[in-house]
């Protein structure tokens, strides 16, 4: 099993996200679902020259991104986006997206469930035929209830990848099943073979180790159905603007590149852009915590 990590959480250029990461030990990135900021061919040399190399992908589902939009439109521009999130991943030898298939902080629904199952599973087979022909797995991702109203348990992921495709997955996040699943470790178990990506985070999303979650066993139960592929660590650390704040100098005051999409993602998530030093100290906790459990 190797280790991956995401390149969304902190306003910096790619190069010093791969090189931060390749100094502590990490083999992989899964790279922001922003195609539209990375030229893969400047990423591909950086990759190399770091020896690093690309997992995958996670899609920003964003503004009007929504694969369940009552609008047709609006369906078709968020299918595009995902299949040009999976073009780059191509161009950059990686395996895997996850896909959270509605807009995240969307809460309320656009029509009667039935009507947004059709809609997801509609729009999801199109992208499936693509990412099929291209190589590259999808794995359907629940978040909790507080960012989506659809797909928040593994359960329910499964259900819709299996009427996607046969080759449609599932993407489990920690920090979300610590919140959603009547059993962590069960969820874990119902994927069995289904299972193409597994983001960690803490219960409080800090850093693996930083909280409560048991990461031996989490680690055990994923050996017990065979998964031995990645962890990609994906923390988003509540910043705490309190006297009481155990972290002084974590947050950023000039942060450099970062998108109005990420900024909004960050605020909305409890966060912001935060200092090099204490992202330093997350990466290096992340693979601290991880790097002696696994096989």
């Amino acid at each position: 099993m190797e280790l991956s990590i995401h390149n969304w959480m902190r306003a910096e250029t790619i190069e010093t996200t791969i090189r931060r990461a390749s100094s502590l030990g990490y083999t992989k990135i899964e790279i922001a679902g922003s195609p539209e900021h990375y030229d893969t061919k400047e990423v591909r040399k950086l990759l190399k020259q770091y020896g690093l190399s690309c997992w995958g992908s996670v899609t920003l589902m964003l503004g009007d991104r929504n694969l369940l939009a009552k609008d047709e439109a609006q369906r078709s521009k968020s299918i595009q986006y995902v299949k040009d999130v999976a073009r780059m991943v191509k161009e950059l030898d990686g395996h895997m997206i996850s896909v959270v298939p509605g807009t995240v902080g969307k809460i309320i629904p656009d029509g009667r469930p039935e009507e947004e199952w059709q809609w997801a599973v509609d729009s999801l087979q199109d992208v499936y035929h693509y990412t099929e022909s291209s190589g590259i797995l999808i794995g359907i991702e629940p978040i909790n209830r507080f960012e989506t109203y659809f797909v928040n348990r593994g359960d329910q992921a499964l259900a819709l990848a299996a009427a996607v495709g046969p080759d449609c997955g599932v993407c489990l996040d920690t920090f979300h099943m610590n919140i959603e699943e009547d059993d962590l470790y069960e969820a874990i178990k119902r994927a069995k073979g289904k299972l193409v990506g597994f983001h960690v985070a803490d219960n409080n999303r800090m850093a693996p180790g930083m909280g409560m979650l048991n990461w031996s066993k989490i680690l055990e139960t994923l050996d017990q159905i065979g998964y031995n592929e990645v962890l990609s660590v994906e923390f988003c650390s509540p910043l705490d603007r309190t006297p009481a704040n155990p972290y002084p100098n974590s947050i950023d005051e000039h942060p450099e590149n970062l998108s109005p999409e990420q900024k909004k993602f960050l605020e909305d998530h409890g966060s912001a852009s935060v200092s090099e030093e204490f992202y330093t100290m997350l990466t290096q906790k992340s693979f601290e915590t991880l790097s002696k459990l696994i096989k």
